[in-house]
């Protein structure tokens, strides 16, 4: 085996030993993220505030961070919405929201960080990764075995059933 073959399996095994923990918190995040525009996962949470009178619409949406707030109906000094209730006189709400349990949504947060986040180097650090596991795998075996040629047929593949979900 050509020294080159060799320091790619050891960095490729050793980048995947040290990537295990980082790796699991992606594919479980990944998998939940799949349901996001559903309730599975997600727990209720019931809050009461008192929130200034007389808010608005947009601005009861912007005092309780809930994004398509839409006034259902009102019956005297009560305006209800999806999520709950606000007195327009005392200023008193009490709203559910629905919420992944604290170390799910943790993992969710750290699969979706954005440059905005003190992580993000994380993020590109973990794909750069990713991408160097695609190329070190072509090194795990001689070109001049059966495995590296069934290899090379399931990498294909590969390749073609992600181009068939993307442009079809």
């Amino acid at each position: 085996m050509s020294g080159m073959n060799q320091k790619m399996r050891i960095w490729h095994r050793y980048l995947g030993f040290y990537l295990v923990g980082i790796m699991t918190v992606y594919a479980v995040s990944g998998t939940v993220l799949i349901f996001r525009r559903t309730d599975t996962f997600k727990q209720e949470k019931t809050f009461e505030k008192i929130l200034s009178p007389n808010l608005t619409q947009e601005k009861l949406a912007n005092e309780l961070s809930l994004k398509g707030l839409k006034i259902k109906e009102q019956q005297g000094d009560l305006l209800y919405f999806e999520e709950g209730v606000y007195n327009s006189v005392t200023g008193a709400t009490k709203y559910t929201e629905k919420g992944y349990p604290w170390v799910l949504d943790k993992l969710i947060n750290l699969h979706k960080a954005t440059t905005n986040s003190p992580i993000y180097w994380l993020n590109i650090f973990f794909g750069a990764s990713l991408l160097f596991f695609v190329i070190s795998s072509f090194w795990m075996f001689l070109p001049s075995t059966d495995v590296f040629r069934k290899g090379l047929y399931f990498s294909l593949a590969g390749i073609i059933m992600t181009l068939a979900i993307l442009f079809l």
